[in-house]
């Protein structure tokens, strides 16, 4: 796998693979390295059955690939392994899944995880700035070494606009919207 591997997700298969926050959450599992069914179903908390079934559907997709064997009393163990470093996506729904599992991650995290939501007032200029060094941070953290993992979620958007009003043709009087009668005061 190369160590910028990045997979445009656009197949049918694909966006029906990434609909179910349990693969998400496969594939954040994977992330940290290759694994079993067993293992997985360890980290995820969840039966080796399930486990399979979600597998099967990730590489059915593409998204995860067999990673070689290993024997083990009397039998042979699968390991796995994501197919892409990353994935970028922009249907809306599979973000909204996407996004389902990482709180789930995030919910899970020991110890506690620092999350910070707030809004910002950009120049278009300055926001290209600052995605470029947020992919620049993305891309810069080595994953090396025997140290714990962390998650990193990192992110800029712009939030949907209110629909502006229409504005008045030129020789019509503007209209302004009906007000709602105050109560009176008894004095």
């Amino acid at each position: 796998m190369e160590e910028d591997d990045a997979a445009a997700v656009t197949t049918p298969e694909q966006f029906k693979a990434l609909g179910h926050p349990m693969r998400h959450r496969l594939l954040f599992a994977l992330g940290q390295g290759e694994a079993t069914i067993s293992q997985l179903a360890v980290t995820l908390g969840s039966n080796k059955g399930n486990i399979a079934h979600h597998l099967r559907v990730l590489a059915d997709a593409g998204l995860v690939q067999a990673a070689g064997t290993r024997p083990v009393r009397g039998g042979i163990e699968q390991y796995y392994r994501r197919a892409s470093r990353r994935l970028s996506y922009e249907d809306a729904a599979t973000v909204e899944v996407a996004f389902r599992a990482v709180a789930t991650e995030i919910a899970a995290a020991e110890p506690d995880a620092f999350v910070v939501l707030r809004t910002l007032r950009l120049t278009p200029e300055h926001a290209e700035q600052l995605s470029a060094a947020l992919r620049d941070l993305a891309d810069q953290v080595e994953d090396t070494g025997d140290h714990p993992r962390y998650g990193l979620l990192l992110g800029l958007y712009q939030p949907a606009q209110p629909p502006s009003p229409e504005p008045a043709q030129p020789g019509t009087p503007a209209t302004c919207p009906p007000v709602a009668p105050q109560p009176r005061s008894r004095r």
